[in-house]
């Protein structure tokens, strides 16, 4: 990026995981259900790192539950249609499940539109400032060119964008990414009709924002690749081939496959995952 951001930090001890037993979690079929995801269990957080002064801006650490030679960091951006209403505990499970397989993990809380008061452009400012917040903790313990940017859904849309303009990083995975944020933006199912909230209106009343907020339309990190389930009715993929990168279709997945540990998304997942530290 060409602008330095200066961040504080204030660090708090969130859980001694040294001591959490291996969550057990179950294998599932495709299409899975997001109450499925909701109901797992999951190891709580190693440590809790402020990266700005608002209290949704925040990093939750989980660290990794293998010693590998290398310390591969995983930034992980949750989804909830850029609502206030979904934040960051839906993906815990997600997030202990990657740390039992190997990685770090820096999961990021940002504001959202509604409550939390984000919206296009606060909520990715906030995300761009997080995942630079990974590189300074602990006297530069991470580093951004070993990190790898997750976003699931919303958190998909956001992750591609960081990541181009953030080029230090290692590579960004989209799973199930909002990837052309106007046609998402006409559609007529409860995420979509949203999409105008977080914009602060539709394309036709801000042309220039959705075409900053859009990946189709913004040069994206070469390292990127996008998962997607050819069975999600919630964030449908949209003129993949305009990103120009490669794109990993799963037959029968569904949209929540991806954050849940017991499924074959997920392994598809690390399997990514694993190809981009080799």
């Amino acid at each position: 990026m060409k602008n330095l951001v200066v961040l504080f930090f204030s660090v708090w001890p969130f859980l001694v995981n040294a001591t959490a037993q291996q969550v057990k979690f179950p294998d599932v079929d495709n299409n899975v259900a997001y109450a499925s995801v909701a109901s797992l269990g999951f190891n709580s957080a190693d440590e809790k790192v402020a990266y700005g002064s608002d209290e949704s801006q925040y990093a939750l650490l989980w660290r990794a539950k293998q010693t590998l030679v290398q310390t591969p960091l995983v930034i992980l951006l949750h989804g909830g249609c850029w609502l206030s209403a979904y934040d960051i505990k839906h993906t815990y499970a997600l997030s202990t499940g990657l740390a039992q397989a190997g990685f770090n993990v820096w999961s990021l809380e940002y504001r959202r539109s509604g409550a939390s008061g984000g919206g296009w452009p606060a909520t990715f400012n906030d995300v761009k400032a997080g995942i630079l917040a990974a590189s300074t903790y602990n006297n530069g313990e991470f580093k951004l060119a070993g990190s790898v940017a997750v976003g699931h859904s919303a958190g998909g849309h956001l992750a591609l964008l960081a990541g181009g303009e953030i080029s230090q990083l290692k590579g960004v995975i989209g799973l199930a990414p909002i990837t052309d944020i106007k046609a998402y933006a006409r559609g007529d199912n409860s995420c979509q009709k949203v999409t105008q909230d977080f914009m602060q209106g539709m394309p036709t009343d801000k042309p220039k924002a959705y075409t900053q907020a859009n990946p189709s339309e913004q040069s994206l990190h070469p390292q990127s690749i996008i998962l997607q389930g050819d069975q999600d009715a919630i964030v449908p993929a949209f003129n993949l081939e305009q990103l120009k990168r490669p794109v990993v279709m799963l037959e029968g997945v569904g949209h929540f496959d991806w954050i849940h540990p017991g499924s074959a998304a997920f392994k598809t997942l690390i399997q990514n995952l694993n190809e981009m530290y080799q």
